[in-house]
């Protein structure tokens, strides 16, 4: 009997004309040119990201099973927030995609992310801007775990590929824990973030797509650390809500 052969998944990754685009952009951001031009957009910068998402909806899960990959979500907008910022510029010259905990919203996870701009890729996660709840309750976790995550950014392939944990932090302990604790330095932190940059033209190479999951994959522990007290109370929630009405 004779098995059906299966036409393997072509390997995500963004074109020269990804990056032409957004060279253009940069150039031109303005909403007519933008309307001019939105099909170039959606075939050679939205087309990409969506398809490199859908393939890490089928491979984060071995490396990452809690993180969710979906286009619907995943992928942010290219319009800016302008509503408190000097700059106008109504549109982004980078297309982005994050990847959290699948019982969190995006904006209060920990996550991986990707970036392509014109000039660098950015691969990298973490915990960019927890709520004050968010933040205390990680503080009260790594307080009392601040070893095992010593270790995570210590590994070696994390050390090579990111170097060291980063983010804005206090300049003393915070309220609630003594200023001698031994993980004064990691309590002090108000971001929790580590990642790397490429060169832009490394997007659109061969080896973007296994590099990206190999960078994604030494990452995976520390973004799981990160929500371990943030997802376990979303989960407690969760089962206290009472049961919709029975479906009929």
């Amino acid at each position: 009997m004779r098995t059906r052969e299966t036409t393997p998944m072509p390997t995500p990754r963004f074109t020269s004309e990804t990056l032409a685009f957004l060279r253009a952009l940069a150039r031109h951001n303005d909403r007519d040119w933008f309307r001019e031009h939105r099909e170039e957009y959606e075939s050679h910068v939205k087309g990409p990201m969506i398809a490199l998402i859908e393939r890490l909806a089928i491979d984060l899960p071995g490396i990452a099973p809690d993180l969710a990959a979906n286009p619907k979500t995943s992928m942010y907008r290219i319009h800016r927030d302008t509503r408190f910022s000097a700059n106008k510029a109504p549109y982004k010259t980078h297309v982005a995609a994050i990847f959290p905990h699948r019982t969190l919203p995006k904006h209060e996870s920990a996550g991986l992310y990707v970036h392509v701009a014109t000039d660098q890729v950015f691969i990298g996660g973490g915990l960019y801007r927890p709520q004050p709840r968010q933040l205390h309750r990680l503080r009260e976790y790594i307080a009392t775990n601040s070893e095992r995550l010593r270790g995570l950014v210590a590994a070696p392939a994390f050390r090579r590929n990111f170097g060291e944990l980063s983010g804005e932090g206090l300049k003393r302990v915070p309220r609630g824990f003594p200023a001698d604790h031994p993980a004064a330095d990691l309590l002090r932190l108000k971001q929790f973030l580590a990642g790397c940059e490429r060169p832009a033209a490394f997007a659109i190479g061969p080896r973007f797509y296994p590099s990206l999951l190999r960078l994604f994959s030494h990452l995976a522990p520390l973004i799981d650390f990160l929500n371990a007290p943030l997802a376990s109370r979303a989960l407690r929630l969760e089962e206290t809500l009472p049961a919709g009405p029975p479906s009929n």
